[in-house]
Parts: C-alpha cells; structure tokens; sequence
C-alpha cells in the first residue's frame, strides 16, 4: 500500500541566498519533512496559492501539516497589534487559514505545529496571548520543557507521560476556538497542546516543535488516521 501522502505548508522568503543567486524562496525546514518520513508518511510541500484554491489543493494529499513561523496577524482575531508581536505575515495567514478551514470541511487529518497550533485556533474563532515572557530563553535557539497532558484527551493516549519538548514560541492559545479543547499544558499553565475531540476527526495541534525531536508519536497517529482504507474485492475464479 503507497504511503499516504502529507502536505506540509510552507513559506515565502524574499530574498535567499545559495550559490550564486539571491531569490524569492518557497521553503520550510527540513525538518518537518524527515519527521513525516520517520513516521511512515510521503511527504509533499505546499507553496502559497490563492485562498479559493486550498479545497483543490487538499483533495491531493491525505493529511495536512501547518508548520511553524511568524506570529499570527492579530487582526485575523479582532485584536489590537501588541508592539513585540512581529510585522505580519499577510499571504501566509491568508493561504494557511484558507487550507485549514478546507481541511475541516472536508475532515482531513491535520497537525498544526507552534504557529500552526495558533493558527487552527484562530481559524475556529479563538484568539491568542501576543506575548509571554519566558518561553523564548536565546533568540534563534530551541529550548526545551515539560508539558504535562490531559487525562482522556487523544494527545494524553499518545504520551500519556509528562514530556521535555522542544520548544520556541511568545505566544500562546488565550481563547479556545469553537469546538477545541485543551489536550497538555505546561508546567506554568500554557495551553501547549488542543485538539478537536470528536473521534472520527484526528485534527490536533502542539505548541512545541516535533520536528526537532525523535519522538514520532504525534506525527505517526496523523499518518495512521491519513491511511486510506482500501477495500479489497476478491472476484471469483470461472470454473473451466
């Protein structure tokens, strides 16, 4: 059976510099793809689009990864810009946004990671804190904490233990978005983890970053819950 096949969003820089050109560049770490291929998946990345291309696009693929990146534009949840939330990110809010309200719709398995967590949460209406103080210990190096997750919770049945996590971010889950629930927290109450309960949706979101771990087990339960199901037809042999 082929490997189904994960879209992982990714992001424009205008100017990237390798060998001898200087250039716009549609990238994202890599990360994120080896992760997906530890796990079992095939991975594919999805550059920018129009917005009203996202369900188009999503009917290719199996599974959706949001990956990390800039802050979320706060106006996307009705709020005035806080001074250190950074400058915005207007196509990639409005393509990332689009893809996840198309993955909802059409209940694709989805995982949203650090600015892909805070993303899913906004397209459901919810808001975020634009600052925290303490989760980002050296600008441009990943850190490390405990999350701790809820009992009965999809997340809790992967890890049911308390985890180190690599993590990287100064934002944060404020109001739940319609319909989530909050899956780990860390050790000062950081909502670090939500999900769409209903279990015929795997749609979940970690504010960590596990594409800069070993641990396979979030992004494996997204590649099982994209495993098509085939059904196999035996046809009879003619007797002769």
């Amino acid at each position: 059976m082929p490997r189904p096949l994960i879209g992982i969003t990714t992001y424009v820089e205008e100017s990237t510099r390798y060998n001898v050109w200087d250039l716009p560049t549609a990238l994202v770490p890599s990360g994120y793809y080896e992760l997906v291929q530890a796990a079992g998946g095939a991975a594919v990345l999805l550059p920018p689009d129009e917005p009203g291309r996202a369900a188009e696009v999503l009917s290719r693929v199996d599974g959706l990864v949001v990956a990390g990146g800039p802050d979320v534009d706060p106006v996307h949840y009705g709020a005035p810009r806080d001074p250190r939330t950074g400058a915005p990110a207007t196509v990639r809010d409005e393509w990332e946004l689009a893809l996840i309200r198309a993955a909802l719709a059409a209940d694709l398995p989805m995982l949203g990671i650090c600015r892909g967590m805070q993303a899913l949460n906004v397209a459901l209406g919810g808001s975020l804190i634009q600052h925290l103080d303490g989760h980002v210990h050296t600008p441009g190096a990943i850190s490390s904490h405990p999350v701790r997750p809820v009992a009965g919770t999809r997340y809790a049945a992967l890890v049911p233990e308390e985890a180190d996590v690599p993590t990287y971010h100064h934002q944060a889950v404020d109001r739940l978005g319609q319909g989530l629930i909050v899956s780990a927290h860390a050790l000062d109450g950081t909502v670090e983890a939500i999900e769409l309960p209903d279990p015929d949706r795997w749609v979940v979101g970690v504010q960590w970053h596990p594409e800069r771990d070993k641990d396979t087990r979030v992004m494996a339960a997204l590649i099982t819950a994209a495993t098509p199901t085939e059904t196999l037809t035996t046809t009879p042999l003619a007797h002769v």
